[in-house]
């Protein structure tokens, strides 16, 4: 059992470390696959349709997908003129529970999470919500996963839309509070169009570490969380102080966001929120932003003194630079706004990993595009890279990059295709199906999936 937080840099079979910022995207959706296991549920690919209209104000998306549809209404704010407009999506309201003149310039874009899964205080999960409905696969699988879901439909929406609105969207931002601060946390974490994360007051199961919180007080744990908002199965396999044993923690999920931009608020002066933990998880969380040498795309500020959900005055000011610099792109200075009125010896939870570098040079390498053209050779027939003008890779099996298309290396100066041998899988953080005839659990875009072990995993054969 693990009694210090996780590496965030290290692989999940403990072949070695991140290396490169290419290596961190395949190390995010290690991360990613192993949320989704043990805590969420599998987030569903997009889907087969979307379909946008804007009219009178409201933003209407309907979506295709698994033989069910849904659709999703939002009532934006959309300033007037020409734009192009960044675009922050609130959970609940158009801002979350921020100001609404901290984002004034802005299309505000409320997320209404009842559309997908229904708000439940008590544990009781409504199977029948439109997600569930869409996706009755996912029936265990908690709510979080449906709400990320949600936003990134909003998002596809948006993008239908943009023209008509003047939408920025390289520069959107989530935010939300308490329960919703969680919502915006795994929002972000998820989607990669999302350029500033905003998580405010959002306690266990948010911003703080699993582990931490099950050393300190009356605080929420993975014991006594709501379980419509996450799987049973995080509760039966690790609760009872076995957080130790999870392959992750929370400081993980917030490092899923870096490079992009992250800042969370805390109010101490409320006990379950457990600020002494998400204190600890966001200085581990900060190491990956320092690794990358961006240092400044990450900051908090945890006080007192107000309400909850009632951002202070400090708080407003220091979120307020953030909003200025990555959504509305202003040239303004946030470097080291980490303000905590709580302490905690976070150095002995991460004293074996702080301080590691990232090479960030193979950042400046050129990413392949479909421009080139090549003679095909005679990989063609098993080379996925033929098809958009490159070789397949002869020798080298490091990866470089990696995009929708697959996994990139360079050979002689020259981009090439890594082909996969065997496991299509692996490339998303799991494991093949070792059965004869593995049980087919749940079909998206990336192929079917059986699980093993308790674990998702890829099918590659059937009978």
């Amino acid at each position: 059992m693990n009694v210090y937080l996780n590496y965030p840099f290290s692989w999940s079979d403990g072949s070695g470390r991140v290396k490169t910022l290419a290596d961190w995207e395949c190390r995010r959706n290690e991360i990613k696959a192993e949320i989704e296991n043990y805590e969420l549920g599998k987030k569903p690919n997009p889907p087969q349709s979307i379909k946008a209209t804007y009219s009178g104000g409201t933003l209407t998306v309907v979506v295709n997908d698994n033989g069910g549809s849904l659709t999703l209404t939002s009532k934006l704010s959309v300033p007037s003129g020409s734009g192009p407009f960044p675009v922050i999506i609130g959970m609940n309201s158009g801002t979350g529970s921020l100001g609404g003149n901290l984002f004034s310039g802005f299309i505000q874009v409320p997320f209404n999470h009842d559309q997908c899964a229904q708000y439940s205080m008590n544990g009781q999960k409504n199977t029948n919500a439109p997600f569930y409905r869409m996706y009755p696969n996912l029936k265990q699988a908690g709510d979080y996963i449906a709400w990320s879901w949600g936003v990134s439909r909003l998002i596809d929406g948006l993008e239908k839309v943009k023209d008509q609105i003047h939408a920025d969207l390289s520069h959107i931002g989530v935010t939300g509070c308490s329960y919703a601060g969680k919502m915006a946390l795994f929002a972000g974490a998820f989607d990669e169009r999302i350029a500033l994360t905003i998580p405010q007051e959002s306690g266990g199961g948010g911003i703080n570490a699993w582990r931490v919180s099950d050393t300190i007080g009356n605080v929420e744990k993975i014991d006594n969380t709501n379980y419509s908002w996450f799987m049973q199965a995080l509760k039966n396999n690790f609760g009872s102080n076995r957080a130790g044993k999870l392959p992750y923690d929370h400081h993980e999920a917030i490092a899923m966001i870096a490079p992009r931009a992250f800042f969370t608020m805390g109010n101490p002066d409320y006990e379950w929120l457990g600020d002494k933990s998400g204190y600890t998880s966001a200085m581990a969380a900060y190491e990956v932003w320092k690794a990358m040498g961006v240092e400044d795309r990450f900051g908090f500020n945890i006080v007192g003194g107000h309400m909850h959900c009632s951002a202070a005055g400090s708080q407003n000011n220091d979120v307020s630079k953030f909003i200025d610099k990555f959504l509305r792109g202003k040239n303004v200075n946030t470097s080291n706004i980490l303000s905590s009125s709580v302490s905690n010896d976070y150095n002995s939870w991460i004293s074996a990993w702080k301080g590691y570098k990232i090479d960030v040079s193979a950042a400046s390498t050129p990413k392949p595009t479909t421009t080139k053209t090549i003679q095909p050779t005679s990989q063609s027939s098993t080379c996925w890279a033929t098809k958009l003008g490159y070789s397949c890779c002869k020798s080298t099996k490091e990866v470089v990059y990696t995009d929708a298309d697959g996994r990139w290396g360079v050979e002689n100066n020259n981009w090439c295709g890594i082909i996969d041998s065997g496991c299509w899988a692996t490339k998303l953080g799991y494991k093949c199906c070792t059965a004869k005839c593995p049980v087919e659990e749940y079909v998206d875009n990336d192929g079917s999936w059986g699980i093993e072990n308790n674990n998702w995993c890829g099918i590659t054969k059937s009978c």
